[in-house]
């Protein structure tokens, strides 16, 4: 994503059901103890999830436009294909709002996923577009744009240090409500923090990558005082080299040493994307890359996807259903606007609105991979020459 709690008997039934983990409470996993974790669970598959009548986070979380039953029929369509996950967005607003009903409609959606066989990675903070985020009524798409109407958290807040302690009772409140849910796959504790946030907004968050760099690493704090029993990460997504030693900065240092799991974006050639997982191979920690798929940037479904399954790294790409956030309009439509004429190849989405594919050979390679053995690619899957992996493993 780029440009440059519920009730108290549900609460009992998820302690008694939970899987007890052997990382040690408030502290990091170590690496033996997430790749533990990582062997239990299936191969990571999925997509960055909204439902299509969503514009971003505020219109699938309230309660007047919360739509479970789209919801149900979506994440039917992703268990067909063999999905397992799904990265879905939350916002600290929404929480300031309403949290009893907030972290009721969390259940709700847990519980739809749970059906389908989808373990979500749960996102808490986003650097991503409008700095600005308003609850309520959220305007109409922009025509023609790019995710027009996504939204970051906490935005502009940051620059208030007095709004700090509502952060920290939010995530606190957020991932201990659901500390020991084994419907959770993962946390990520903020998407893309040091993101400069995209779109033509004019307003941001001023020294915002100062502000980042201070919050961030509390962040993790915040949420690992929950004891959560799912990995806590934030994913890195800019700048050249990953490698330990490489020059990181400061937001980059806190993702990769706190982190239970290593995560990743990225949109680019197949080639690149084996240098990334090489890069980060020497952390020890098991992968996931948490967005992928920009087709008119080189990355597909059929030249990336079988290269994560090779070597065993979760996939989650963006973007699943076409809808209001746009998102086969490529990054950029925020400079022309794609009115007259849409785009012959779509930027991300892999369904149109009633869930046919929008191109077939990527939901067949989506079902191949997932129903294939932990890093077994079937031949009928292959487009990149797996010969080439010898520098990631």
């Amino acid at each position: 994503m780029r440009k440059a709690c519920r009730a108290l008997a549900v609460g009992v039934f998820v302690a008694l059901v939970a899987p007890v983990v052997s990382a040690r409470d408030g502290a990091q996993w170590t690496p033996a103890e997430a790749h533990a974790w990582y062997a239990k669970q299936a191969w990571p598959v999925g997509s960055n999830y909204i439902p299509a009548n969503a514009i971003n986070q505020f219109e699938m979380w309230q309660a007047d436009s919360f739509d479970p039953a789209r919801i149900d029929k979506e994440l039917g369509w992703a268990q067909t294909l063999g999905m397992t996950t799904m990265r879905v967005f939350l916002h600290d607003q929404l929480w300031q709002q309403d949290a009893a009903g907030f972290k009721k409609r969390i259940d709700t959606f847990l519980a739809i996923a749970a059906r389908h066989g989808i373990k979500p990675m749960l996102v808490l903070f986003d650097s991503c577009w409008d700095p600005v985020p308003k609850p309520g009524k959220q305007h109409a798409p922009l025509p023609g744009i790019h995710n027009s109407g996504w939204v970051q958290g906490p935005g502009v807040a940051m620059d208030d240090p007095s709004q700090y302690p509502r952060l920290k009772d939010y995530t606190v409140d957020i991932v201990k409500t659901f500390a020991k849910d084994p419907r959770i796959l993962a946390w990520d504790v903020w998407n893309e923090p040091d993101n400069p946030g995209g779109g033509n907004y004019t307003t941001n968050p001023k020294d915002k990558f100062d502000r980042v760099a201070q919050l961030l690493p509390q962040v993790f704090d915040w949420a690992r005082s929950a004891s959560p029993t799912q990995p806590l990460t934030s994913g890195v997504w800019h700048n050249d080299d990953w490698a330990p030693g490489a020059k990181l900065n400061a937001v980059e240092t806190t993702q990769l040493e706190r982190s239970d799991i290593v995560t990743f974006h990225s949109y680019d050639w197949p080639e690149t994307f084996v240098k990334r997982v090489a890069q980060l191979k020497p952390y020890g920690r098991p992968m996931i890359c948490t967005e992928y798929m920009a087709r008119g940037a080189g990355s597909t479904i059929d030249e990336i996807l079988p290269l994560g399954k090779k070597l065993d790294v979760g996939m989650i790409q963006w973007g699943f259903v076409e809808g209001k956030t746009q998102t086969t309009m490529p990054w950029d439509s925020w400079d022309k606007p794609y009115i007259q004429k849409p785009p012959v190849l779509w930027f991300h989405d892999l369904l149109h609105t009633d869930g046919t594919p929008y191109r077939q050979r990527e939901v067949d390679i989506i079902r191949m991979l997932s129903k294939a053995p932990r890093g077994v690619v079937p031949p009928d899957a292959v487009s990149y020459p797996l010969q080439a992996l010898k520098t990631a493993r």
